[in-house]
């Protein structure tokens, strides 16, 4: 199967015989135990413990340790530069959601949208089965293809000595942050702030990935894809703007998810906060990408705005 022109960067095929539909979705134990102990905690501890205090507490934590900017723009699009120690700081942030460590996150990510830019892939890529099939699935399974593709590792990241201790110690991470939770506000705080947060990080980000691939409306097309992202209107800030997924295909290296007025994208006036105290630099947006020539704009009442001007980064 051919690849669409669009390439992956990190994915290398091995072979001619390369590709994503030929595969079975097989129990991951490490995923599964993770999510199945957790929850365990959060449901029988959360009952025990429950208060104004921890659930506030919780919220917050999933709020600002949300992985959107940290792992997603930062690490894994590289959609702007900072300075390595921000950087190292922001990757940390991205790794206490406990989704994974640094690597693990960048091959989940590039290996799905590798697989959504052919033109057929196996349903697992793209949330394409029932919807309680897809959340066994993305919580508790992964895939195996029979012909995979190579994932390469940029040099910088590859030897980053700090990236290789997160990747293998990220679920004793939270042991530093329970400590201080412990400290402030005792069992209450270290069931809701740990297995509560987890627990609804793990499954909003599946749910989110799931409809907005199902659901929402769309400004762009992308030919030979096989599948197109979708944005999900009035939720810009519980996700953080991920919700504006449609965009988030049409541009993958933007700094900026929620492209139209009214897309509200948290992610992006962090780091225009950042682009502002000089903390960030070579933002890039859809007006300094280069050009998709498999996107085709669908019509829209209103125009996109020009984001570089309106904010004044560049």
């Amino acid at each position: 199967m051919k690849t669409h022109p669009t390439e992956v960067r990190r994915m290398h095929a091995m072979s001619e015989f390369t590709n994503p539909e030929q595969g079975k979705v097989v129990w991951s134990p490490v995923k599964s135990l993770w999510f199945f102990g957790h929850l365990l905690v959060a449901v029988i501890g959360g009952a025990f413990t429950f208060g104004q205090s921890p659930v506030l507490l919780s919220a917050v934590l999933t709020l600002c340790l949300g992985h959107t900017v940290r792992l997603h723009r930062l690490l894994i699009h590289r959609s702007f530069e900072c300075p390595k120690w921000l950087e190292r700081l922001l990757v940390y942030l991205g790794t206490l959601v406990g989704m994974g460590g640094p690597f693990g996150m960048i091959y989940l990510h590039e290996i799905r949208d590798w697989a959504q830019r052919h033109g057929r892939c196996h349903p697992f890529f793209i949330h394409q089965t029932g919807f309680w099939q897809d959340a066994w699935w993305n919580l508790h399974e992964k895939m195996r293809l029979e012909n995979p593709p190579r994932l390469e590792f940029e040099p910088e990241v590859a030897s980053d000595p700090f990236y290789r201790f997160l990747q293998r110690t990220w679920m004793l991470q939270q042991i530093p942050l329970a400590l201080v939770l412990n400290y402030f506000g005792g069992w209450p705080w270290i069931v809701w702030g740990i297995s509560v947060r987890i627990v609804t990080s793990l499954t909003g980000h599946w749910l989110i990935g799931h409809l907005a691939h199902n659901l929402g409306h769309r400004d762009s097309h992308l030919e030979g894809h096989a599948l197109q992202g979708y944005n999900l209107p009035r939720i810009g800030l519980l996700t953080i703007g991920e919700c504006w997924h449609n965009n988030h295909h049409a541009y993958p290296k933007s700094a900026c998810l929620g492209l139209r007025h009214g897309q509200h994208d948290p992610g992006w006036w962090f780091i225009a906060l950042l682009t502002r105290v000089g903390l960030a630099w070579n933002v890039r947006l859809p007006e300094n990408l280069p050009p998709r020539p498999e996107r085709i704009p669908l019509p829209h009442p209103r125009p996109a705005r020009r984001l570089s001007a309106h904010f004044d980064l560049l």
